[in-house]
Protein backbone atom coordinates (compact mmCIF):
# COMPACT_ATOMS: atom_id res chain seq x y z
CA UNK A 1 0.00 0.00 0.00
CA UNK A 2 1.69 3.17 -1.15
CA UNK A 3 1.14 6.47 0.57
CA UNK A 4 2.27 9.64 -1.15
CA UNK A 5 2.24 13.29 -0.19
CA UNK A 6 2.19 15.91 -2.91
CA UNK A 7 2.91 19.50 -1.93
CA UNK A 8 1.73 22.46 -3.96
CA UNK A 9 4.59 24.10 -5.88
CA UNK A 10 7.01 21.52 -4.45
CA UNK A 11 7.96 18.22 -6.02
CA UNK A 12 7.95 16.13 -2.84
CA UNK A 13 6.71 12.61 -2.11
CA UNK A 14 6.43 11.07 1.35
CA UNK A 15 5.00 7.78 2.43
CA UNK A 16 2.50 7.59 5.29
CA UNK A 17 1.67 4.15 6.69
CA UNK A 18 -1.90 3.59 7.95
CA UNK A 19 -2.68 3.43 11.64
CA UNK A 20 -2.62 -0.25 12.61
CA UNK A 21 -5.03 0.49 15.43
CA UNK A 22 -7.68 1.22 12.81
CA UNK A 23 -7.09 -1.87 10.69
CA UNK A 24 -8.65 -5.26 11.25
CA UNK A 25 -6.63 -7.88 13.12
CA UNK A 26 -6.34 -9.95 9.92
CA UNK A 27 -4.68 -7.19 7.96
CA UNK A 28 -0.88 -7.18 7.80
CA UNK A 29 1.32 -4.13 7.54
CA UNK A 30 2.89 -3.98 4.11
CA UNK A 31 6.29 -2.37 3.70
CA UNK A 32 6.41 0.65 1.43
CA UNK A 33 9.13 2.25 -0.65
CA UNK A 34 9.24 5.12 1.84
CA UNK A 35 9.91 3.57 5.27
CA UNK A 36 8.95 5.15 8.56
CA UNK A 37 12.54 5.92 9.45
CA UNK A 38 12.47 8.56 6.72
CA UNK A 39 9.60 10.41 8.35
CA UNK A 40 11.23 13.32 10.21
CA UNK A 41 9.77 14.38 13.55
CA UNK A 42 11.09 17.40 15.46
CA UNK A 43 10.15 18.09 19.09
CA UNK A 44 11.25 21.38 20.67
CA UNK A 45 11.18 22.85 24.19
CA UNK A 46 11.81 19.62 26.07
CA UNK A 47 8.48 18.02 25.24
CA UNK A 48 7.58 15.03 27.43
CA UNK A 49 9.36 11.79 26.64
CA UNK A 50 5.91 10.19 26.41
CA UNK A 51 5.52 11.78 22.98
CA UNK A 52 8.81 10.35 21.76
CA UNK A 53 7.97 6.90 23.10
CA UNK A 54 4.63 6.79 21.29
CA UNK A 55 6.22 7.31 17.89
CA UNK A 56 9.16 5.01 18.61
CA UNK A 57 6.79 2.19 19.59
CA UNK A 58 5.01 2.73 16.28
CA UNK A 59 8.18 2.28 14.24
CA UNK A 60 9.31 5.87 13.74
CA UNK A 61 13.02 6.25 14.34
CA UNK A 62 13.98 9.65 12.96
CA UNK A 63 12.85 11.72 15.96
CA UNK A 64 14.85 14.73 17.10
CA UNK A 65 14.17 16.30 20.49
CA UNK A 66 15.64 19.64 21.59
CA UNK A 67 15.40 21.14 25.07
CA UNK A 68 14.87 24.76 24.04
CA UNK A 69 13.00 26.87 21.52
CA UNK A 70 14.45 27.99 18.18
CA UNK A 71 14.50 31.47 16.70
CA UNK A 72 12.67 32.10 13.45
CA UNK A 73 15.84 31.80 11.33
CA UNK A 74 16.97 28.68 13.19
CA UNK A 75 13.57 27.09 12.73
CA UNK A 76 13.45 27.92 9.02
CA UNK A 77 16.72 26.05 8.63
CA UNK A 78 15.69 23.11 10.81
CA UNK A 79 12.17 22.57 9.48
CA UNK A 80 12.95 22.06 5.80
CA UNK A 81 12.55 18.26 5.83
CA UNK A 82 10.32 17.92 8.90
CA UNK A 83 6.94 16.16 8.59
CA UNK A 84 5.70 16.59 12.15
CA UNK A 85 6.62 19.43 14.51
CA UNK A 86 6.01 19.54 18.26
CA UNK A 87 6.34 22.81 20.17
CA UNK A 88 5.29 24.47 23.42
CA UNK A 89 4.54 28.14 24.05
CA UNK A 90 7.91 29.76 23.34
CA UNK A 91 8.36 28.71 19.70
CA UNK A 92 6.78 31.14 17.25
CA UNK A 93 5.51 29.58 14.02
CA UNK A 94 5.42 32.48 11.58
CA UNK A 95 4.37 32.62 7.95
CA UNK A 96 8.04 32.55 6.93
CA UNK A 97 8.55 29.34 8.90
CA UNK A 98 5.48 27.70 7.37
CA UNK A 99 6.46 28.69 3.84
CA UNK A 100 9.87 27.07 4.40
CA UNK A 101 8.31 23.86 5.76
CA UNK A 102 7.79 22.14 2.41
CA UNK A 103 7.09 18.71 3.90
CA UNK A 104 5.28 19.71 7.08
CA UNK A 105 1.98 17.90 7.63
CA UNK A 106 1.05 18.86 11.19
CA UNK A 107 2.07 20.88 14.22
CA UNK A 108 1.40 19.75 17.75
CA UNK A 109 1.22 22.50 20.37
CA UNK A 110 2.05 20.68 23.60
CA UNK A 111 0.19 23.24 25.71
CA UNK A 112 -3.25 24.77 26.07
CA UNK A 113 -3.12 27.55 23.49
CA UNK A 114 -2.19 27.89 19.82
CA UNK A 115 -1.59 31.64 19.72
CA UNK A 116 2.12 31.03 19.00
CA UNK A 117 1.17 29.66 15.57
CA UNK A 118 0.11 31.78 12.61
CA UNK A 119 -3.10 29.82 12.08
CA UNK A 120 -4.04 31.69 8.93
CA UNK A 121 -0.76 30.76 7.24
CA UNK A 122 -0.98 27.18 8.53
CA UNK A 123 -4.49 26.87 7.08
CA UNK A 124 -3.35 28.30 3.76
CA UNK A 125 -0.57 25.70 3.63
CA UNK A 126 -2.84 22.83 4.63
CA UNK A 127 -0.95 22.16 7.86
CA UNK A 128 -3.05 20.66 10.65
CA UNK A 129 -2.51 22.33 14.03
CA UNK A 130 -3.39 20.48 17.24
CA UNK A 131 -3.09 21.28 20.93
CA UNK A 132 -3.91 19.76 24.32
CA UNK A 133 -6.52 22.09 25.82
CA UNK A 134 -7.55 19.92 28.77
CA UNK A 135 -4.42 18.11 29.91
CA UNK A 136 -3.06 20.56 32.47
CA UNK A 137 -6.29 22.01 33.83
CA UNK A 138 -5.91 20.29 37.18
CA UNK A 139 -2.37 21.57 37.67
CA UNK A 140 -3.40 25.18 37.02
CA UNK A 141 -6.55 24.89 39.15
CA UNK A 142 -4.62 23.53 42.13
CA UNK A 143 -2.06 26.32 41.90
CA UNK A 144 -4.82 28.94 41.87
CA UNK A 145 -6.20 27.53 45.12
CA UNK A 146 -2.72 27.25 46.64
CA UNK A 147 -1.87 30.81 45.68
CA UNK A 148 -5.17 32.03 47.10
CA UNK A 149 -4.31 30.54 50.48
CA UNK A 150 -0.78 31.96 50.41
CA UNK A 151 -2.00 35.45 49.55
CA UNK A 152 -5.03 35.69 51.83
CA UNK A 153 -2.84 34.58 54.76
CA UNK A 154 -0.08 37.01 53.66
CA UNK A 155 2.43 34.17 53.71
CA UNK A 156 4.61 36.03 51.20
CA UNK A 157 5.34 38.86 53.65
CA UNK A 158 5.94 36.49 56.55
CA UNK A 159 8.21 34.30 54.43
CA UNK A 160 10.31 37.28 53.34
CA UNK A 161 10.57 38.48 56.93
CA UNK A 162 11.69 35.05 58.14
CA UNK A 163 14.35 34.88 55.42
CA UNK A 164 15.60 38.26 56.59
CA UNK A 165 15.79 37.12 60.21
CA UNK A 166 12.61 38.84 61.38
CA UNK A 167 9.98 37.01 63.46
CA UNK A 168 6.60 38.26 62.20
CA UNK A 169 3.99 36.20 64.06
CA UNK A 170 0.66 37.98 63.77
CA UNK A 171 -2.91 37.35 62.61
CA UNK A 172 -3.75 40.87 61.46
CA UNK A 173 -4.80 40.88 57.79
CA UNK A 174 -4.73 37.07 57.56
CA UNK A 175 -7.96 35.25 56.69
CA UNK A 176 -9.40 31.83 55.87
CA UNK A 177 -10.69 31.02 52.40
CA UNK A 178 -13.86 29.57 53.89
CA UNK A 179 -16.76 31.97 53.48
CA UNK A 180 -14.88 34.24 51.06
CA UNK A 181 -16.06 34.94 47.52
CA UNK A 182 -14.00 33.81 44.51
CA UNK A 183 -14.70 35.60 41.25
CA UNK A 184 -13.72 33.69 38.11
CA UNK A 185 -13.40 35.54 34.81
CA UNK A 186 -13.53 32.93 32.06
CA UNK A 187 -15.58 29.87 33.05
CA UNK A 188 -14.00 27.36 30.71
CA UNK A 189 -12.04 24.16 31.32
CA UNK A 190 -9.78 25.62 34.00
CA UNK A 191 -12.15 28.21 35.45
CA UNK A 192 -14.89 25.66 36.04
CA UNK A 193 -12.47 23.27 37.75
CA UNK A 194 -11.24 26.08 40.01
CA UNK A 195 -14.89 26.67 40.81
CA UNK A 196 -15.38 23.08 42.02
CA UNK A 197 -12.20 23.11 44.14
CA UNK A 198 -13.08 26.47 45.68
CA UNK A 199 -16.54 25.31 46.70
CA UNK A 200 -15.07 22.23 48.35
CA UNK A 201 -13.14 24.61 50.62
CA UNK A 202 -16.29 26.46 51.59
CA UNK A 203 -15.92 29.43 49.24
CA UNK A 204 -18.72 31.21 47.44
CA UNK A 205 -18.13 31.27 43.67
CA UNK A 206 -19.27 33.84 41.14
CA UNK A 207 -18.17 33.94 37.51
CA UNK A 208 -18.36 35.88 34.27
CA UNK A 209 -17.97 34.54 30.75
CA UNK A 210 -18.74 36.05 27.35
CA UNK A 211 -20.68 32.87 26.56
CA UNK A 212 -23.59 31.47 28.53
CA UNK A 213 -22.20 28.67 30.71
CA UNK A 214 -23.94 26.14 32.92
CA UNK A 215 -22.77 26.77 36.51
CA UNK A 216 -21.21 23.89 38.42
CA UNK A 217 -22.27 23.39 42.03
CA UNK A 218 -23.61 26.61 43.51
CA UNK A 219 -21.63 29.01 41.31
CA UNK A 220 -23.55 32.10 40.22
CA UNK A 221 -23.07 34.00 36.96
CA UNK A 222 -22.50 37.77 36.99
CA UNK A 223 -23.82 40.17 34.37
CA UNK A 224 -20.46 41.80 33.72
CA UNK A 225 -16.89 42.10 34.97
CA UNK A 226 -17.53 45.26 37.00
CA UNK A 227 -20.20 43.47 39.01
CA UNK A 228 -17.89 40.51 39.63
CA UNK A 229 -14.82 42.43 40.77
CA UNK A 230 -16.86 44.64 43.10
CA UNK A 231 -18.06 41.57 45.03
CA UNK A 232 -15.15 39.10 44.91
CA UNK A 233 -12.52 38.80 47.62
CA UNK A 234 -10.29 36.98 45.13
CA UNK A 235 -10.45 37.39 41.33
CA UNK A 236 -8.93 34.66 39.13
CA UNK A 237 -8.46 35.10 35.38
CA UNK A 238 -8.91 32.24 32.91
CA UNK A 239 -9.35 33.83 29.49
CA UNK A 240 -7.51 33.39 26.17
CA UNK A 241 -5.25 36.00 24.62
CA UNK A 242 -7.28 37.86 22.00
CA UNK A 243 -7.58 41.50 20.92
CA UNK A 244 -10.67 41.68 23.13
CA UNK A 245 -8.87 40.46 26.27
CA UNK A 246 -5.75 42.61 25.93
CA UNK A 247 -5.51 44.75 29.10
CA UNK A 248 -8.86 43.39 30.19
CA UNK A 249 -7.82 44.30 33.73
CA UNK A 250 -6.79 47.94 33.42
CA UNK A 251 -6.77 51.12 35.49
CA UNK A 252 -10.51 51.88 35.13
CA UNK A 253 -11.53 48.29 35.97
CA UNK A 254 -9.15 48.09 38.94
CA UNK A 255 -11.05 50.98 40.56
CA UNK A 256 -14.11 48.73 40.72
CA UNK A 257 -12.26 45.99 42.62
CA UNK A 258 -13.37 45.39 46.17
CA UNK A 259 -11.03 47.19 48.58
CA UNK A 260 -8.33 44.80 49.78
CA UNK A 261 -9.13 42.08 47.25
CA UNK A 262 -6.62 39.81 45.50
CA UNK A 263 -5.97 39.29 41.77
CA UNK A 264 -4.62 36.05 40.30
CA UNK A 265 -3.54 35.84 36.66
CA UNK A 266 -2.59 32.39 35.40
CA UNK A 267 -4.14 33.06 31.99
CA UNK A 268 -2.15 35.16 29.50
CA UNK A 269 0.42 37.92 29.93
CA UNK A 270 -1.39 40.57 27.89
CA UNK A 271 -4.61 40.30 29.89
CA UNK A 272 -3.47 42.56 32.77
CA UNK A 273 -2.02 46.06 32.60
CA UNK A 274 0.86 45.45 35.02
CA UNK A 275 1.64 49.13 35.53
CA UNK A 276 -1.93 49.78 36.59
CA UNK A 277 -1.86 46.69 38.81
CA UNK A 278 1.36 47.87 40.44
CA UNK A 279 -0.23 51.22 41.32
CA UNK A 280 -3.36 49.52 42.65
CA UNK A 281 -1.21 47.38 44.94
CA UNK A 282 0.86 50.33 46.14
CA UNK A 283 -2.30 52.33 46.82
CA UNK A 284 -3.71 49.29 48.68
CA UNK A 285 -6.76 49.07 46.46
CA UNK A 286 -5.64 45.43 46.20
CA UNK A 287 -3.98 43.59 49.08
CA UNK A 288 -2.13 41.05 46.97
CA UNK A 289 -1.60 39.45 43.58
CA UNK A 290 -0.26 36.30 41.96
CA UNK A 291 1.06 36.57 38.41
CA UNK A 292 2.43 33.64 36.43
CA UNK A 293 2.33 35.07 32.89
CA UNK A 294 3.84 38.26 31.49
CA UNK A 295 3.65 40.32 28.27
CA UNK A 296 7.33 39.63 27.59
CA UNK A 297 8.96 36.49 28.95
CA UNK A 298 12.57 35.26 28.80
CA UNK A 299 13.45 32.74 26.12
CA UNK A 300 15.12 30.24 28.44
CA UNK A 301 15.90 29.40 32.04
CA UNK A 302 18.52 31.65 33.57
CA UNK A 303 17.76 34.69 31.40
CA UNK A 304 17.22 38.05 33.06
CA UNK A 305 13.65 38.89 33.98
CA UNK A 306 12.16 42.19 35.09
CA UNK A 307 8.64 43.37 35.91
CA UNK A 308 7.14 46.39 37.65
CA UNK A 309 5.69 44.01 40.25
CA UNK A 310 9.07 42.99 41.65
CA UNK A 311 9.63 44.03 45.25
CA UNK A 312 5.97 44.71 46.04
CA UNK A 313 4.50 43.34 49.25
CA UNK A 314 2.31 40.21 49.14
CA UNK A 315 2.91 39.58 45.44
CA UNK A 316 3.61 36.04 44.25
CA UNK A 317 5.57 35.92 40.97
CA UNK A 318 6.15 32.63 39.15
CA UNK A 319 7.81 31.91 35.77
CA UNK A 320 4.85 30.62 33.69
CA UNK A 321 4.57 27.35 35.61
CA UNK A 322 0.80 27.07 35.91
CA UNK A 323 0.78 23.81 33.98
CA UNK A 324 4.32 22.76 34.81
CA UNK A 325 3.84 19.55 36.77
CA UNK A 326 5.14 16.12 35.87
CA UNK A 327 1.56 14.84 35.55
CA UNK A 328 0.44 17.69 33.31
CA UNK A 329 3.42 17.43 30.97
CA UNK A 330 2.93 13.68 30.63
CA UNK A 331 -0.77 14.12 29.90
CA UNK A 332 -0.05 16.84 27.36
CA UNK A 333 2.63 14.66 25.75
CA UNK A 334 0.17 11.80 25.38
CA UNK A 335 -2.75 13.92 24.16
CA UNK A 336 -0.92 16.06 21.59
CA UNK A 337 1.24 13.23 20.24
CA UNK A 338 -1.81 10.99 19.80
CA UNK A 339 -3.49 13.67 17.69
CA UNK A 340 -0.37 14.00 15.54
CA UNK A 341 -0.08 10.24 15.22
CA UNK A 342 -3.72 9.75 14.25
CA UNK A 343 -3.52 12.47 11.62
CA UNK A 344 -0.28 11.13 10.16
CA UNK A 345 -1.43 7.53 9.96
CA UNK A 346 -5.23 7.79 9.75
CA UNK A 347 -6.05 11.26 8.47
CA UNK A 348 -8.12 12.04 11.58
CA UNK A 349 -8.37 15.79 12.11
CA UNK A 350 -10.49 15.98 15.27
CA UNK A 351 -9.17 18.84 17.40
CA UNK A 352 -7.42 20.60 14.51
CA UNK A 353 -7.56 24.40 14.46
CA UNK A 354 -6.85 24.60 10.73
CA UNK A 355 -7.95 21.53 8.76
CA UNK A 356 -11.70 20.74 9.07
CA UNK A 357 -12.52 17.90 11.47
CA UNK A 358 -13.12 14.47 9.93
CA UNK A 359 -12.86 11.01 11.47
CA UNK A 360 -13.86 7.97 9.45
CA UNK A 361 -13.32 4.20 9.76
CA UNK A 362 -11.25 2.52 7.01
CA UNK A 363 -12.84 0.82 4.04
CA UNK A 364 -10.98 -2.45 3.46
CA UNK A 365 -12.07 -2.83 -0.14
CA UNK A 366 -10.63 0.50 -1.24
CA UNK A 367 -7.67 2.82 -1.05
CA UNK A 368 -8.21 6.11 0.77
CA UNK A 369 -6.95 9.44 -0.59
CA UNK A 370 -6.89 12.68 1.39
CA UNK A 371 -7.25 15.93 -0.55
CA UNK A 372 -6.81 19.42 0.93
CA UNK A 373 -7.77 22.35 -1.28
CA UNK A 374 -8.68 26.01 -1.22
CA UNK A 375 -12.35 26.41 -0.39
CA UNK A 376 -13.65 27.91 -3.63
CA UNK A 377 -16.67 26.90 -5.71
CA UNK A 378 -16.24 24.05 -8.15
CA UNK A 379 -13.42 22.02 -6.58
CA UNK A 380 -15.54 19.05 -5.55
CA UNK A 381 -17.23 19.06 -8.94
CA UNK A 382 -13.82 19.10 -10.62
CA UNK A 383 -12.67 16.15 -8.49
CA UNK A 384 -15.72 14.07 -9.27
CA UNK A 385 -15.69 15.04 -12.93
CA UNK A 386 -12.04 14.13 -13.40
CA UNK A 387 -12.40 10.74 -11.70
CA UNK A 388 -15.67 9.94 -13.47
CA UNK A 389 -14.23 10.85 -16.84
CA UNK A 390 -11.47 8.30 -16.28
CA UNK A 391 -13.87 5.60 -15.05
CA UNK A 392 -12.51 5.61 -11.50
CA UNK A 393 -15.12 4.28 -9.11
CA UNK A 394 -15.60 6.26 -5.87
CA UNK A 395 -16.60 3.87 -3.11
CA UNK A 396 -17.09 6.62 -0.55
CA UNK A 397 -16.59 10.37 -0.29
CA UNK A 398 -16.70 12.84 2.60
CA UNK A 399 -16.14 16.60 2.56
CA UNK A 400 -15.68 19.10 5.38
CA UNK A 401 -14.83 22.78 4.88
CA UNK A 402 -14.01 25.90 6.84
CA UNK A 403 -13.74 29.47 5.57
CA UNK A 404 -10.35 28.87 3.96
CA UNK A 405 -9.92 25.24 2.91
CA UNK A 406 -11.78 22.03 2.17
CA UNK A 407 -10.82 18.52 3.27
CA UNK A 408 -12.03 15.62 1.13
CA UNK A 409 -11.65 11.95 2.02
CA UNK A 410 -12.04 9.68 -1.01
CA UNK A 411 -12.25 5.88 -0.99
CA UNK A 412 -11.48 4.60 -4.49
CA UNK A 413 -10.94 1.31 -6.28
CA UNK A 414 -7.58 -0.18 -5.23
CA UNK A 415 -6.54 -0.93 -8.79
CA UNK A 416 -7.07 2.66 -9.85
CA UNK A 417 -5.76 4.55 -6.82
CA UNK A 418 -2.43 5.55 -8.40
CA UNK A 419 -4.23 6.96 -11.39
CA UNK A 420 -6.69 8.74 -9.12
CA UNK A 421 -3.83 10.28 -7.16
CA UNK A 422 -2.23 11.61 -10.33
CA UNK A 423 -5.51 13.15 -11.44
CA UNK A 424 -6.13 14.77 -8.06
CA UNK A 425 -2.70 16.39 -8.13
CA UNK A 426 -3.78 18.35 -11.18
CA UNK A 427 -7.05 19.64 -9.74
CA UNK A 428 -6.97 23.43 -9.60
CA UNK A 429 -6.78 24.89 -6.05
CA UNK A 430 -5.12 21.73 -4.67
CA UNK A 431 -2.90 22.31 -1.64
CA UNK A 432 -1.97 18.76 -0.62
CA UNK A 433 -2.87 15.21 -1.61
CA UNK A 434 -1.82 11.90 -0.10
CA UNK A 435 -2.84 8.27 -0.27
CA UNK A 436 -3.51 7.25 3.30
CA UNK A 437 -3.61 3.49 2.72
Amino acid sequence: MLANIVERKVNVQNIIIPNELFLSAKQERIMTSYPKEKINILFLENISEKAVQLFKRSGYTHIKKLTGALSEDELIHAIKDVHLLGIRSKTQITERVLNAATKLQAIGCFCIGVNQVNLKAATKNGVAVFNAPYSNTRSVAELVIGSSIMLIRKIMDKNNAAHNGIWLKESKGSYELRGKTLGIIGYGNIGSQVSVLAESLGMKVIFYDVETKLPLGNAVACKNIKELVSIADIVSLHVPETPQTKNLINKPILKYFKKGSILINYARGEVVDLIALSKALQEQQLSGAAVDVFPVEPEKNGDDFTTVLQGLSNVLLTPHIGGSTEEAQENIGIDASNKLYQFLESGITNGSHTVPALSLPPVESAHRILHIHNNVPGVLSAINGSLSKNNINIVGQHLKTNDEIGYVVLDVDKKLSKQALALLKDIKETIKVRILY
